[in-house]
């Protein structure tokens, strides 16, 4: 990278120095909600999601940007990125999520919306966890033409993707991701690496146990073994047993043939 460039880099910030959420509560609920959408799209190279990035629509404007809780990106290169730049990128996101709080319900709501929607943010989404200024947990804009309609919402305050192709449904102070193939919640990273580690450890005990049982089984099949050639051996003691007192009782038959004979012979 030549000097110049570094320096046409550096006029635009990478952060404002201000913390990411208002609470902790507003913390989690975005970081769950980029983890869960990472995970969903892990295997698509072309979709970018990113937190609490700077992005910037008008090149030389620093001022000229704003820092989505989440905001996805199709037909970009999933990489590492500082910012974003909308005419780097030759693209604008599809979809924005703001998770609102006391200090950014208003922006959220009006200036944002009308924002996101010049630059041709598809869907808008915003999330109230504390359910304190929206009237509700979950509102969803769609662009029509060039401004935002209400996505009309289950009973559940579930509400549809048409971009991402998911479900998003408030749950306590979250909002979870609904894959809509199978029903299921979406992980976010935390839960997906626990629940592998789960999986693991119960993979180690079941092949723990497997080897316990087949040491068993080799066990008794020594103890089976072993009990067959003691059997075989107590046969054939027997047999010779057998044998030696056959052998004794023509012995005897012989003897007693022999005195028979030398007492006829000495009565003659």
């Amino acid at each position: 990278m030549t000097i110049e460039a570094k320096e046409i880099t550096d006029i635009y910030p990478e952060t404002d120095g201000e913390p990411m959420g208002e609470t902790e509560i507003h913390v989690i609920a975005t970081l769950d909600l980029y983890q869960s959408l990472l995970h969903f799209f892990r295997d698509r190279q072309d979709i970018y999601v990113a937190a609490d990035m700077f992005l910037y629509y008008e090149e030389g404007n620093v001022r000229a940007r704003k820092a989505p809780d989440v905001m996805v990106v199709r037909g970009v290169e999933k990489r590492r990125r500082r910012t974003f730049k909308t005419w780097e990128e030759l693209a604008s996101p599809c979809v924005v999520f703001e998770v609102t709080s006391r200090s950014t319900w208003v922006e959220d709501t009006l200036n944002k919306s009308v924002l996101y929607a010049g630059l041709g943010v598809s869907e808008y989404f915003l999330f109230d966890p504390l359910q304190e200024y929206l009237g509700q947990s979950l509102l969803g804009l769609r662009l029509d033409g060039r401004t935002y309609i209400p996505i009309e919402a289950r009973e559940d305050g579930t509400l549809e993707s048409l971009e991402l192709g998911v479900w998003l449904k408030p749950e306590d102070d979250l909002l979870r991701v609904i894959d809509p193939a199978t029903g299921e919640t979406v992980p976010s990273l935390e839960e997906a690496v626990q629940a592998a580690r789960q999986e693991s450890y119960r993979a180690t005990l079941e092949a723990r146990r497997a080897d316990a049982e087949a040491e068993r089984a080799e066990a008794e099949a020594e103890r089976a073994e072993a009990e067959a050639e003691r059997a075989e051996a107590e046969a054939e003691r027997a047999e010779a047993e057998a044998q030696r007192a056959e052998a004794a009782e023509a012995e005897s038959e012989r003897l007693r043939a022999l005195v028979a004979e030398l007492r006829r012979k000495s009565r003659d």
